[in-house]
C-alpha cells in the first residue's frame, strides 16, 4: 500500500488539473453569461441542470462515489450560477407598472438581480428596450381565463424587439381595502381591465360599481390614498402589503388556476444551439388577399411537420378589415425543415416575421 505522503502528493497533481479545468470551465460560464445577458435568459435551468448530473453520473464506474461525485456536480454548478449571476447582474428590465403590480412580481422572479426600470404603458416599456434605455422588457400577452393583451400583441407585430422567452405567473386577486375596512363597507372596485375581468363573478355578485386603473398596483396605491372604507382594489397580496391595505377577500378570481404568461423581450433573436432539441416558436403573417390563402398558410404547418399550439388574428391597426395571424408551435426553425417552411410560407403570404424561438415555457 502505498504511503500518505505518495497519496498526497497524487492528489496534490490531480488538484493542479481540476484547477486548470476549473479555470477553463468558467471562462465557458463566461461566455454562457454573456449569451444569458443578451438574450435574457434565466441563469437557472432545472432541465439542463437535471440533464447534465444524470449524464455525468455515469461516467462513474464507482457506486460507492456516485452520490459524492453528485454533491460535487451541484456545487460546481452552484459556484458557477453565482459566477454568471455576477454579470448577469446591471440589465435594466423595464415592465409595465409600479411596484407591487404583477409585471413587477414577474420581473422580479425572472430576473432577481436585474434592475428594473417602470414605466407607465406597454409601448413605453417596449420602447425602452428598442432606444437602448433597457436592456429586457417583461410584458404580459395572455391571461388563461382574460384572454390575449392585444395592445402587447399589436406591438409584437409592429415593433423590432423578439421574445426570448415566456413565463407563467399564477395569479392570485385579492379585494383590498384601508385598514378597517369590511366586505360591507365597499361600493366601488378600482382595478385595471384584465383584473375586473377575472374577477367578474364577485363583483357582479355583490354588486360593486367598478373604476379601471392602470394596473393592480396603482389602483392599491390610489385606494390606499383616498382613505375611504367604501372603496377597495382587486391587487395582489404584495401590493396590498407596500401600499398599507388589508385584504379583505382572497383568491377572488373565478377561475382557481389563473395564469398570466410573461414574455421577455430583447433586441436580438436567440440562436437555438441545436436545432434538433424540443423547442417552441412563434411567428406573425400576413396572407395575400385571395381565396384559400390563409387555408394554404396554415396547411403548410402540418405539411411540414410542424404541430401549432395556437392561431390567433388580429386586426391591423388604421388597415379596416386586414388582418395579422400570429401563431405558436412546437419545433426548430432552425432545422431542415424550419428552412423549408419559411420558404413555403413566403409563397404563401405577405408578411413572415419570426417573433422568437426558445427552449421551453417555464413557471415563475
Amino acid at each position: 500500500m502505498e504511503n500518505l505522503e505518495e497519496n498526497r502528493k497524487k492528489i496534490n497533481e490531480i488538484d493542479e488539473k481540476i484547477a486548470e479545468l476549473f479555470e477553463q470551465r468558467m471562462d465557458a460560464a463566461h461566455q454562457i453569461a454573456l449569451y444569458k445577458k443578451e438574450y435574457g435568459l434565466q441563469i437557472f435551468d432545472s432541465a439542463r441542470e437535471e440533464e447534465l448530473c444524470n449524464r455525468e453520473l455515469e461516467q462513474i464506474k464507482n457506486s460507492d462515489y456516485k452520490s459524492y461525485y453528485l454533491e460535487f456536480l451541484q456545487n460546481l454548478m452552484n459556484v458557477s450560477k453565482k459566477y454568471q449571476s455576477s454579470i448577469v447582474e446591471g440589465s435594466r428590465i423595464s415592465y409595465c407598472g409600479i411596484e407591487g403590480a404583477w409585471a413587477n412580481i414577474a420581473a422580479k422572479r425572472i430576473f432577481p438581480k436585474g434592475n428594473l426600470v417602470s414605466y407607465s404603458s406597454f409601448e413605453k416599456a417596449y420602447e425602452s428596450v428598442v432606444n437602448g434605455e433597457c436592456d429586457f422588457a417583461i410584458l404580459p400577452v395572455e391571461n388563461s381565463f382574460a384572454g390575449d393583451v392585444g395592445q402587447v400583441f399589436d406591438l409584437m407585430h409592429i415593433g423590432p424587439l423578439f421574445i426570448t422567452g415566456m413565463y407563467n405567473l399564477k395569479i392570485s386577486q385579492c379585494l383590498t381595502g384601508i385598514k378597517g375596512s369590511v366586505l360591507s363597507d365597499i361600493k366601488k372596485v378600482i382595478s385595471h381591465q384584465q383584473a375586473i375581468d377575472q374577477c367578474t363573478e364577485f363583483l357582479q355578485k355583490h354588486g360593486f360599481e367598478v373604476e379601471y386603473s392602470a394596473n393592480t398596483a396603482m389602483a392599491a396605491k390610489e385606494v390606499s390614498e383616498m382613505n375611504d372604507k367604501s372603496v377597495a382594489a382587486i391587487s395582489s397580496s404584495d401590493a396590498a402589503k407596500l401600499y398599507g391595505l388589508e385584504i379583505i377577500e382572497e383568491g377572488i378570481n373565478q377561475n382557481a388556476q389563473n395564469t398570466t404568461r410573461f414574455a421577455v423581450f430583447s433586441r436580438v433573436l436567440s440562436q437555438e444551439s441545436n436545432p434538433n432539441a424540443k423547442s417552441i416558436f412563434q411567428m406573425m403573417f400576413t396572407v395575400k388577399n385571395i381565396p384559400g390563402s390563409l387555408a394554404r398558410a396554415v396547411k403548410t404547418f402540418g405539411d411540414a411537420g410542424f404541430n401549432l399550439r395556437a392561431i390567433r388574428s388580429r386586426p391591423i391597426k388604421n388597415i379596416p378589415w386586414q388582418y395579422y395571424f400570429y401563431v405558436e408551435g412546437e419545433g426548430s426553425l432552425n432545422s431542415i425543415k424550419g428552412k423549408i417552411l419559411q420558404e413555403e410560407l413566403k409563397n404563401e403570404c405577405e408578411e413572415v416575421k419570426i417573433l422568437g424561438h426558445f427552449t421551453s415555457e417555464k413557471d415563475i
